[in-house]
């Protein structure tokens, strides 16, 4: 499901960065990027902080088997990135 804001009420400087990477990727922006970057100080800084926690931080794993491990969840997932 799409919420209607958070697909189109970006301010002006993600708007134009969400342009940009579809202009260089050559496809939709995933929706996982609209919603990190829509108001960013409520959600986006801190999913993005956990997420580099998780994938930077102590760990058994290597940073590229947890990289591998991330692509291909991802892939079985159908999801883009």
């Amino acid at each position: 499901m799409r919420v209607r804001r958070v697909e189109h009420g970006h301010r002006l400087k993600q708007k134009l960065i969400l342009v940009l990477i579809r202009l260089l990727g050559g496809r939709r922006v995933p929706d996982v990027v609209k919603t990190l970057m829509y108001r960013p100080e409520f959600f986006g800084r801190a999913q993005c902080a956990w997420t580099q926690a998780v994938m930077r931080g102590p760990s058994e794993l290597e940073r590229r088997r947890a990289e591998l491990f991330a692509a291909f969840t991802s892939k079985l997932n159908h999801c883009v990135f």
